[in-house]
């Protein structure tokens, strides 16, 4: 059996969440994917944003959104940053999951082929990668096929590969004829001969902050504390551009100082991360009506049935969030 603390009239597993000196609650936050899409949260640790706010946070990498959500589902970790139609899929299978800060808000993948594939009649009877079946590369490689006239399944096999740097390195080593990548890592790839053959873009809840609704009942206040963490690193990182870029290099790697430069432009813009963080209801009706086509019960939910806005709102009503930026200069 797990020791348990005390802690604020509830009884925990120490590996859950716990006090550690000074006041510090320890907690665990997962996430999926070794991309921009958690550049708040590896900013909030890196920079001190968590312990300013009374959290000492593990993060824990899962291979893929799925992984991730089984650990938040199964209570090894309180919160994590999921991808939108996890979070979803997830809440229609029954559970209590719900997004709480909306991250990233747009989709930006590309589908990117081998250099011998130039055109979509080329690509059938090929695979393509993606992270996880059900996560948000999977979402959108169905999109980007679908815009170039292809059947996912019936005429591109759609094959679980990982991360993007797994993804990107299965389609060097020519195992898959097609990967979904970031924009920056399309790029990447074009400068090596790839070919970017079609984009899927729209407004689109991808990885935001999820909980569960009883974790949010028996302890609002790390929640709580876990959002304002959220806010403020999200405003480091678009007025700190030297402290972003280094925590960049630090979870992404070596890599080119162009490159560098433009995946910070790319990934700290207002549109893609919001400066107030409220999940995109729009985003979530663009993931409810894809996934209709195969689950009855998204028909019968509505975007709304998948969030809880209280504590970005509680935050933004204050008047927290405009005094953050008052003076604002990128």
């Amino acid at each position: 059996m797990k020791a348990v603390i005390w802690a604020v009239g509830l009884f925990l597993p120490i590996s859950f969440c716990s006090v550690v000196p000074a006041q510090h609650i320890k907690m665990t936050l997962g996430y999926g994917s070794i991309s921009t899409n958690h550049f708040p949260a590896w900013m909030a640790k890196e920079s001190g944003v968590f312990r300013a706010n009374g959290l000492d946070v593990e993060l824990v990498y899962f291979r893929g959104g799925t992984t991730a959500m089984m650990a938040l589902l199964s209570r090894e970790t309180p919160i994590s940053e999921i991808a939108g139609p996890s979070v979803v899929s997830a809440s229609l299978r029954g559970t209590d999951v719900v997004m709480i800060a909306g991250g990233v808000v747009t989709s930006d993948q590309w589908l990117v082929t081998r250099p011998d594939i130039k055109a979509a009649e080329q690509l059938k009877g090929g695979s393509v990668a993606t992270s996880v079946y059900g996560g948000s590369s999977d979402f959108l490689a169905r999109m980007a096929l679908k815009k170039i006239g292809l059947t996912p399944v019936k005429d591109v096999a759609i094959v679980q590969i990982g991360g993007v740097p797994e993804r990107l390195g299965a389609l060097e080593k020519g195992k898959v004829q097609a990967a979904m990548l970031g924009v920056t890592e399309a790029l990447m790839a074009q400068k090596k001969g790839f070919n970017a053959l079609a984009a899927a873009t729209q407004v689109y809840q991808a990885s935001g902050v999820a909980t569960t609704r009883r974790f949010i009942r028996e302890r609002p206040d790390i929640v709580r504390r876990y959002i304002k963490s959220q806010i403020e690193a999200v405003h480091r990182i678009k007025t700190d551009r030297e402290t972003a870029k280094k925590v960049l290099l630090k979870y992404l790697g070596p890599q080119d100082k162009d490159v560098l430069e433009r995946r910070y432009d790319y990934a700290s813009a207002d549109e893609r991360l919001p400066p107030k963080q409220y999940p995109t209801l729009e985003g979530i009706k663009n993931i409810l009506e894809s996934l209709a086509e195969t689950d009855p019960k998204a028909k019968a939910t509505k975007p709304e049935d998948f969030v809880d806005m209280s504590f970005i709102k509680e935050l933004d009503e204050s008047g927290f969030v405009d005094d953050l930026y008052k003076g604002r200069k990128r």
